[in-house]
């Protein structure tokens, strides 16, 4: 399948679109430095990473556009201190500017946290994102013990890069943030990218915890596959986690076509009901999108 054919693809399904979970837009100098970083992912994961949708904002706007993405985060995440509480502001004005854009925010363990994260709350922010191993900080920082609450008892979703791939970090794998989970059971987690490497320990997480999700994020493209397979035996725990996985795609730092990742949910084999809950209804409900 190819870009062209997604809109035929999630008409077959009876959907009015998808919604993706997993999207990023940054202010610029950060995306540049996030893209320079990725052409020398040889240098950092041993495979070329080329950013298949390099192009100007208004460009990729289109391009989800096209493609029939009806709401998406613009997902931002800071890697030292004093950066969160700017980038929130940065995707709430981004958000209120483009339309289908969901305000996201960030955080990063230093004083004043919880105290922008309630206020992004307050302002309405729908979703959070933090990746363990690009922020190389520890979950369970006494810091984000009160963010963590916050996020908990106001049920606002956070996506949550913990797994340790593509490359491990000092506090990746399941084992901290599972650590998280066990204090905040009622957290609205979304692991990215299925958890993988670690997929069967972060699709415990999903079925142990009532609020924890998965989302797709590169999983089960050629791509990953090479990377890191996603056992076959553990397909049918995915596919009883209908209600609890939720389309993402890293739109658009990935290395080949939007469309490549919808096929590779399909050829799992789990059924058109599964595709709608996951490219739609889950995603839906999670950042509590209208229909329209």
């Amino acid at each position: 399948m190819v870009d062209e054919e997604v809109p035929a693809w999630w008409q077959r399904l009876g959907l009015p679109g998808l919604v993706d979970v997993h999207v990023h837009f940054l202010p610029d100098p950060v995306m540049d430095a996030v893209w320079a970083y990725f052409d020398q992912a040889e240098r950092h994961y041993g495979v070329a990473w080329p950013i298949n949708y390099r192009t100007d904002v208004a460009t990729r706007l289109k391009t989800l556009q096209d493609l029939g993405v009806r709401a998406f985060p613009a997902l931002v995440y800071p890697h030292k201190p004093d950066m969160a509480a700017w980038l929130n502001e940065w995707a709430r004005a981004f958000a209120k500017d483009t339309p289908g854009c969901v305000a996201s925010g960030t955080f990063y363990p230093e004083p004043g946290a919880a105290s922008y994260v309630a206020k992004a709350i307050e302002q309405g922010t729908r979703v959070f994102k933090v990746h363990v191993q690009v922020g190389d900080y520890d979950p369970r920082d006494q810091e984000l013990d009160r963010v963590w609450g916050l996020l908990a008892e106001a049920g606002t979703p956070v996506v949550v890069h913990c797994g340790s791939g593509p490359i491990p970090g000092r506090h990746t794998g399941p084992g901290p943030f599972g650590d998280v989970l066990k204090r905040h059971p009622r957290l609205t987690a979304v692991i990215a990218h299925l958890g993988m490497p670690e997929y069967d320990e972060h699709l415990a997480m999903a079925e142990g915890y009532p609020n924890v999700h998965l989302d797709t994020t590169m999983a089960c493209t050629p791509f990953t596959e090479a990377l890191a397979p996603l056992p076959k035996d553990l397909r049918p725990r995915l596919g009883a986690l209908q209600d609890k996985v939720v389309l993402g795609t890293d739109f658009p730092n990935i290395p080949y076509e939007y469309a490549v990742q919808l096929e590779a949910l399909e050829n799992l084999g789990l059924g058109d009901d599964w595709l709608r809950a996951v490219c739609w209804d889950n995603g839906k409900g999670l950042l509590d999108v209208s229909e329209a």
